[in-house]
Formats: C-alpha cells, structure tokens, sequence
C-alpha cells in the first residue's frame, strides 16, 4: 500500500507543470515533503514488519503478539496514512495582518452601503411605491442626514412583489448611527415607516463595503433595466474572489453596464453584490455574449465558479423615485 501512495505521491510531483500559474511553486515543496516522509515512515513500518514476522517463529504467545503487532502497525498505517492524504488537500492560508475589508475596499473613503429587501403584499405594490415616492427623496436631499439614495428598485423577474433600495453612508458606521439616531427623531419618518409596516410581508437589509476595483455608482439617466447577481462565497475566499474580478471587470466596461460591487459586512457573510445596467433584456444578453469572445475571459469564469456556493440573479425596474435611471 505504502509503495503505490508513494508512487501516486511522486507521480503527482511529476505534474506540478499542469497545475495553474504559481501553482508548482506552491505545491511542489509540499508534495516532495509529504514523499520523503512516507520514505522514512516505510523504512521503519519494514523494520517493524520484519520483528513482527521473527517473532511468530517464536512460542505461541509470541505468535499472538506477533499477530496483534501487525494488527497495530497496519492500524497505525492507514491512520498515519489517511492523515498524510488529508493534509496534500488541506488549503493552505497565507497569514496576513488585515481583514479582506481592509484590502478589498477603498481605503481613503470610508463609505457603508445598505441594502434592503422588502417583500410587499401583492395588492399594496402600487400604494408601497407611492408611499416611499413621498418619502426617500426627501431625505436624500437633506443634507442634514449624511446618506443618500443610490437607487430604488421593484423586481421585474426574481422574486415577484419585492422592492430594493441602495443607501450609502458617507462616513462609515458613525454616518449610519447618526442617520439612524436622527430618523428616531423625525416625526414624519416614524409615520412612514407604520404605515409601511402594513404593506410588508417580511423584510431584511444587510450592510455593504464596495470593492476597490468598481466605480462608485452615480446617477444615470433612463430608461435602463438593471441586474443584480447575488453570489454566496465559500467562507475564506473573499480575497482570491476579489483578485480575479479586479481583472474581470475590466472586460464589463464597453456597454457602461458596470454600476457598482459590493460585499457584505452584516447580513448574510460572504454575500457579494454585482450591479448591472442594460438599455433592455436583448442588450443584456449581447452584452453578455461578446464578452465571451475577449481573451482572459473564459479564464475569470473557470476560476471563480468554484469559489460560488449560491447564486442568485434579478432583473430590475427603478422606480420614480431613484437617482439610477
């Protein structure tokens, strides 16, 4: 058994060239290392081997110790073993002294985004839009809240009868807990948000930071219908997400479609947030088809699909009210 897992193990090592760019030099080392071990465990798992086999020459009662050694050797093999095979697969993490936030995100602006998703009642979809028409733009305008209305959406094909709204907080979590502490005050705000309360089947919000490779999202003019694609991580993969898309995004300029990347800080973790804008659903899917004919391309797509445990899309309609038209 030893011999054919060295031979896979040096077989492996033969490989390394197949492995993706960086990867021999960060692979080799390990797979040698793993090789010269299994070569001096087989040598001493031999020289037990060969007591074990002098002692069943000997009495009976050697020759059930003998027996129970082998037991115990063969035993400690397949643990010793299994072990070795578990660590050429383990993923190894380079340490590092910053949060991905810090390295993904831009550090010399400090600005917080919040999402919200609100699943209204069918029949209160139209009264819903009105109420927060009246409303948003209001305090969007003032300057004595420090936020401001990215853009205000309902889903046209996704979840039916949701409504999505983008704020962004210019200063951080202190400008959230100020805002927040602020709306406490404002009498018309509480109003809005009992009477939203009527309208609304469930709701959920989560707070965002934005990669530092996308363009801040500014207002644009109409009429475009928007996608959001939703992408749950694996835990841990944030920063090698952010290094291939940091490349891909590039290839999402020709149309202007690119609006803004998030990932999320509170809410769900590991949750990034991708925003596109289309003049309309054939554009969408031109756009998306003659990207594939750019080199490298194909090479982002390999390469992040295995870092995706979900993945949601939503096609979107700004309402009157959103500064992204």
């Amino acid at each position: 058994m030893f011999w054919s897992l060295q031979t896979h193990i040096e077989g492996m090592c033969g490989c390394a060239a197949l492995l993706p760019p960086g990867g021999e030099a960060r692979y080799q080392p390990l797979l040698r290392g793993a090789l010269a071990q299994l070569k001096m465990a087989t040598g001493v798992l031999q020289r037990v081997s060969g007591g074990l086999g002098r002692a069943k020459s000997g009495a009976h009662s050697a020759g059930q110790l003998a027996v129970w050694g082998r037991g115990f050797a063969t035993s400690s093999c397949r643990n010793r073993e299994d072990s070795w095979f578990k660590s050429l697969f383990v993923r190894k993490v380079d340490p590092r002294k910053d949060a991905h936030s810090t390295l993904l995100t831009k550090n010399e602006e400090s600005n917080l985004y919040k999402i919200q998703f609100h699943n209204v009642k069918p029949e209160c979809l139209d009264a819903y839009n009105k109420l927060c028409e009246d409303v948003l733009p209001s305090i969007h305008a003032d300057k004595y809240y420090p936020c401001e209305l990215v853009g205000t959406w309902n889903t046209w094909y996704g979840e039916q009868d949701q409504a999505v709204h983008l704020w962004r907080y210019r200063g951080g979590y202190p400008a959230l807990t100020e805002v927040m502490n602020k709306l406490r005050q404002n009498k018309d705000f509480t109003a809005y948000r009992k009477e939203r309360g009527k309208m609304l089947l469930s709701r959920r919000n989560q707070l965002l930071l934005e990669f530092s490779f996308w363009n801040e999202p500014v207002p644009r003019t109409g009429p475009n219908v928007y996608e959001l694609r939703t992408y749950q991580l694996r835990p841990g993969t944030m920063i090698e997400w952010g290094n291939y898309w940091a490349r891909a995004v590039r290839y999402r300029q020709q149309n202007r479609e690119a609006v803004g990347g998030f990932f999320s800080q509170i809410g769900n973790l590991y949750m990034v947030h991708h925003l596109w804008a289309y003049k309309d659903l054939q554009s969408r899917e031109d756009t998306r088809n003659a990207v594939w004919q750019q080199e490298g391309w194909h090479e982002v797509v390999y390469y992040t699909v295995p870092l995706i445990q979900h993945m949601d899309s939503r096609i979107m309609i700004p309402t009157k009210a959103s500064p992204l038209q």
